[in-house]
């Protein structure tokens, strides 16, 4: 049984950052993507970022090129996100997915597991 266990969420203020972590476990993540996704109230769930769990060749979402990095750690079987200049728009339950495919798909339907997500809020 894969298990995904995001933390890291938090309220923040306009132009900060945060760390997002998602600890893996039940299989071997070798060749998987792993990804994170975001879903703000009344809106989809809209694709951030992606990496290949052997490769580390990542992916990302328009609006997050540039402020926001995904990186693994396969000692600790865990996925990063680091966000830097946030602001209202990237207010979002931050969701944590893995898909046994080693390609960066940007679509939901692909990913096979979940995390149960973690809040982050930007606000003045």
């Amino acid at each position: 049984q894969v298990q995904l266990v995001e933390s890291g969420g938090g309220l923040v203020q306009p132009g900060d950052s945060l760390r997002l972590s998602c600890v893996a476990s039940g299989r071997t993540f070798s060749s998987y993507t792993m990804a994170w996704f975001r879903q703000a109230p009344g809106k989809e769930r809209n694709f951030v970022a992606a990496i290949n769990w052997r490769t580390d060749i990542a992916r990302y979402g328009d609006s997050v090129k540039g402020r926001f990095t995904i990186s693994r750690d396969n000692a600790k079987n865990t996925v990063y996100l680091q966000m830097n200049s946030l602001q209202p728009e990237d207010t979002a339950v931050y969701y944590c997915a893995a898909s046994t495919t080693s390609l960066l798909v940007a679509t939901t339907r692909n990913y096979d597991y979940w995390g149960q997500g973690t809040q982050v809020a930007v606000s003045s």
